[in-house]
């Protein structure tokens, strides 16, 4: 299992990890869900190989008051909310100052769904195998906060896929994750984008075409 460095794009990102996914889940009631944007056209690659369902898991990062970087929890599609009660008591943030947080995140999150998902109904999670994909990790606090909040959905297994990412972050999910199936860890790493050829930003508009021949394929 592996990939060739620098890998030509994310489709052909998705392609490699398709083929390291098929053999223990092609054909199986397993969801994958991409941490859009960039991890979108990985994981349509993969879901188109395995033939399963497609969909989004969007996370937003609930940023301390004065420290925005610094999580003190995150909320993701569905209405889920995680905290991060160490961060929360060592800078003493107020209930109320996290409710506002949470509103603001909630609006733009509820704002995102809206544009990339319309009217579509996110699919069933509990009891269900799900392969989280991105297009890589580096410190993994966007992918740690997608498992914590995927976690309150009760899914059967959580599986992380990814291309590439930082070893030392892989160990970290693999604490966290159900299964960690990464393709390369390539040190030093320094960021995602050094490790495609071609690591164009990925628009809101290519977000929804995908998302919606996926749902017209099924």
């Amino acid at each position: 299992m592996g990939v060739k460095l620098p890998i030509g794009d994310r489709m052909a990102a998705g392609k490699a990890l398709a083929e390291a996914l098929e053999k223990d889940y092609a054909g199986k009631d397993v969801l994958v869900l991409a941490l859009p944007r960039g991890g979108l056209p990985v994981a349509y690659e993969v879901a188109l190989r395995l033939d399963a369902s497609l969909d989004i898991l969007l996370v937003r990062k609930l940023g301390a008051p004065g420290q925005r970087e610094l999580a003190a929890g995150a909320i993701a599609s569905g209405g889920v909310r995680v905290l991060n009660q160490g961060v929360i008591d060592a800078l003493g943030i107020s209930g109320e100052a996290l409710a506002r947080i949470t509103q603001e995140e909630e609006r733009e999150l509820q704002r995102r769904e809206r544009l990339y998902r319309g009217t579509r109904e996110r699919p069933p999670v509990a009891g269900r195998s799900v392969i989280l994909i991105d297009d890589g990790v580096a410190t993994g606090a966007t992918m740690r906060a997608a498992i914590a909040v995927l976690r309150k959905q009760h899914p059967k297994r959580i599986i992380v896929a990814v291309p590439v990412a930082a070893a030392d972050t892989v160990k970290v999910l693999e604490g966290e994750a159900d299964e960690v199936v990464c393709l390369a860890t390539p040190a030093p790493f320094l960021a995602i984008g050094r490790w495609y050829s071609n690591f164009q930003q990925v628009s809101d508009d290519e977000v929804r075409e995908l998302l919606g021949t996926s749902a017209e394929g099924e």
